[in-house]
């Protein structure tokens, strides 16, 4: 029994060695590539504005009387690429716009806190910066959701309409912060290992990326993003501040602005049966006097699965807003 133990440890220790030096072989190359990458994601798609000494990226495409700003997700590598299909089906007759907030996509990872206020000051300044003027039917998917509720309450002026994409809202951070306040920043911290280590260049491009229609071009672009971004510093500040954001939002009136609102099953990102997740719109949408709800039997990324739908229920929406609560 003991000779069994024995031998047992010494593979177990073996095993521990040979992941150990695999890591590390793993980290060096990885640390060779990111140079590359890092290089090749120079000849990036979309406008360069500076904001604070730093560079942000927002892209622009199409043309019409209505301006749609998309705005991505907690953790959404790059959201350009993200939102690139959804967005191809809406700039036929509409401007679609989606920014790149700092730590995303081909914008600067930067210094210094990132608290919602302040993230909406710079989207908000960078619009400006570049003559692009409202006002805006905001396209938030997932936390941004915060974000674009704000905008709402604080510059009602400049929100013709707000189309959730299986957008956050309050009532859903009053469970996800009490159930596990440090499991965001846990997991941010695992990402980055994971990052630095190089192994998502192991992984299949099912599993990183909500593909969408993007080429395989495009595929092959948004990986390096996801090398070089992943998990960075100010997404994890920024989920860090979601608490303080709805604490925000609930201290003044609920936004009279039209709101479309679709909703994902809960699968792929929110760790949520369906029947809660929807639950927190649902319960958000009575506070709300001109909502339309629409139901999708996808996964939390819904514009990467259900664009088809969305985008003609957008473009009716975009017809007459203030019909959406019949």
């Amino acid at each position: 029994m003991k000779k069994a133990l024995k031998i047992t440890g010494k593979i177990l220790l073996w095993l521990l060695i040979l992941i150990v030096v695999f890591l590390i072989i793993m980290t060096i190359i990885n640390q060779m590539l990111l140079k590359k990458d890092r290089k090749d994601l120079k000849d990036h798609i979309g406008q360069m504005v500076e904001i604070d000494g730093s560079e942000m990226c927002v892209y622009t495409e199409g043309e019409g009387d209505h301006t749609l700003v998309f705005m991505s997700g907690s953790g959404t590598a790059s959201p350009i690429y993200d939102f690139k299909t959804i967005c191809s089906r809406l700039s036929d007759d509409n401007r679609v716009v989606v920014i790149e907030k700092f730590g995303y996509g081909f914008s600067d990872i930067v210094d210094g806190e990132r608290d919602f206020d302040t993230i909406l000051r710079q989207d908000r300044e960078a619009l400006e910066k570049l003559g692009i003027e409202g006002p805006f039917i905001l396209c938030p998917h997932s936390m941004s959701g915060l974000e674009a509720l704000m905008w709402a309450q604080e510059y009602p002026d400049e929100v013709e309409a707000i189309v959730g994409l299986d957008m956050a809202v309050p009532e859903a951070y009053d469970v996800i912060n009490d159930a596990s306040p440090n499991s965001d920043k846990l997991a941010s911290v695992i990402m980055q290992a994971v990052r630095e280590c190089g192994i998502f260049r192991l992984m299949g491009d099912d599993f990183l990326i909500n593909r969408g229609e993007l080429t395989d071009d495009e595929i092959a672009v948004y990986r390096k993003i996801i090398y070089t971004k992943a998990a960075n510093d100010n997404m994890l500040s920024e989920g860090l501040y979601t608490a303080k954001a709805c604490e925000e939002i609930r201290s003044k009136d609920m936004p009279e602005t039209p709101m479309l609102l679709f909703v994902s099953d809960g699968s792929g990102g929110t760790g949520m049966d369906t029947e809660t997740w929807r639950g927190f719109t649902e319960k958000f949408a009575e506070s709300i006097a001109n909502e339309r709800i629409v139901e999708l039997d996808c996964g939390h990324y819904v514009h990467d699965f259900e664009y088809e739908r969305i985008s003609k229920d957008i473009k009716e929406f975009i017809k007459r807003p203030d019909s959406s609560a019949e």
